[in-house]
Parts: C-alpha cells; sequence; structure tokens
C-alpha cells in the first residue's frame, strides 16, 4: 500500500483491544449510577467519543462535579481489571516497531485520558514509539473534530498529505478526513465499513498491511 511519512493512530480499538474491557467498565458505572442497563451494542457504539460525552450519550447532561465523581469511580473500576482484557491488535507491536525503525513519525491521537494511555501502552510494548500523543487535555475540540488530528500534525511538524490517519470508529474517519489527512479503517473494529458515513481511503487487516 501506499507509504506515508507520519503515522496517526487512535488507541482504543486500533492499537489495543478494548472492546470488552470499555463494556464491562460502563455496565459496572452505567448499572450504578444510570441505575438501568444500556444493550451493548449502544455501548460499544459510543466507543471513540471522549468519557464525558459518552456518559451523556447514555444519560444526559452532567454537572462538573457528577461527572468528576463518575470518572473517578468508573477508571478506578477500570485499572483494577484491564489486566483481564487488554490486549494489543493484530501485528501491532510488530508494525509499530518496523515503521518507528524505518524513520516514520508516528503518533497517537486519542479520547483516552493520558494516565490509563500511558499504562496500556507499556502493558503491550509500544510506548516509547511515538513521538507526539494528543489526548483529550490538548485540545478544546474533540474527534470528530479535526482538531486532534491538525495538533497531531503540528507537534510531528508534517504536511497533511504526508500523513495517514488509522482508527476503528467513523470518528477517527471523520477527523482525519477533515484534517485533510488520507486514512485507513481497521478491518478488526467492532464497527462495520460500509456502515460508515465517510469512506476511509483504504482498509487494513493487519497493522503489518502499513509496513509493505
Amino acid at each position: 500500500m501506499k507509504q506515508y511519512d507520519y503515522y496517526l493512530f487512535d488507541a482504543d480499538g486500533t492499537l489495543f483491544d478494548t472492546t470488552e474491557l470499555i463494556y464491562r467498565c460502563f455496565l459496572y458505572s452505567l448499572g450504578k449510577y444510570a441505575k438501568h442497563q444500556i444493550p451493548r451494542e449502544e455501548i460499544v457504539a459510543s466507543i471513540g467519543l471522549t468519557l464525558r460525552k459518552q456518559f451523556e450519550h447514555h444519560m444526559g447532561p452532567l454537572s462538573d462535579e457528577a461527572f468528576d465523581a463518575m470518572q473517578a469511580d468508573h477508571m478506578n473500576y477500570q485499572m483494577s481489571i484491564y489486566r483481564e482484557f487488554l490486549a494489543p491488535c493484530p501485528g501491532v507491536p510488530e508494525a509499530i516497531h518496523k515503521l518507528h525503525n524505518a524513520g516514520k513519525g508516528l503518533a497517537i491521537v486519542t479520547s483516552r485520558k493520558i494516565i490509563s494511555l500511558s499504562c496500556f501502552l507499556r502493558e503491550t510494548g509500544i510506548h516509547d514509539y511515538f513521538r507526539a500523543i494528543v489526548t483529550p487535555d490538548e485540545t478544546d475540540n474533540h474527534k470528530p473534530h479535526p482538531a486532534p488530528a491538525l495538533k497531531a500534525l503540528e507537534l510531528l511538524n508534517a504536511a497533511p498529505q504526508s500523513a495517514l490517519f488509522i482508527g476503528d470508529s467513523p470518528f477517527d474517519i471523520e477527523c482525519g478526513q477533515r484534517a485533510g489527512i488520507d486514512t485507513a479503517f481497521v478491518s478488526w473494529s467492532h464497527n462495520h465499513p460500509e456502515h460508515l458515513p465517510l469512506k476511509p481511503s483504504c482498509i487494513i487487516s493487519s497493522m503489518l498491511d502499513l509496513c509493505n
């Protein structure tokens, strides 16, 4: 496939498989705070949004105080169980290593906060390969807005046409496209490519496809 100088990666569902982990955490939090269960498919469909947007999608508007309390409880629970569910996605450790050794500039553009992100990157053995990491704290607007992708390009000193954004959700594809970046959709996503509102530049079946 076409080679790029820079690669921007979503994290959850793209670099590591956290779908079941995220589902279990929302099952816990929504059961505790919303007092009712949300269908699995609805929880999974909101993966890729910021945690606040996910909570408000399922529960309606929240005060800062209420969200902060829920977020702390939710993340404490997640960090207590993540080792049962966390695993790298297909070809990820090998591909990230190869791209880094080939001199490519690598970045992460994610809706996950830095504390758990850093932990998950270390657990999957890829923490030290990224020149830039853009979390929700880095921009005022979040995916699918282009701001996070544009921030990553700025940190990498990269032009949009020299980069590829790899993700597993419609929010990733829209974010990349609105930033003027080619996009790659991962075939192992819980989303179906034919249901994406915007079509990606390509679909990959393993992260190693990026190295070919």
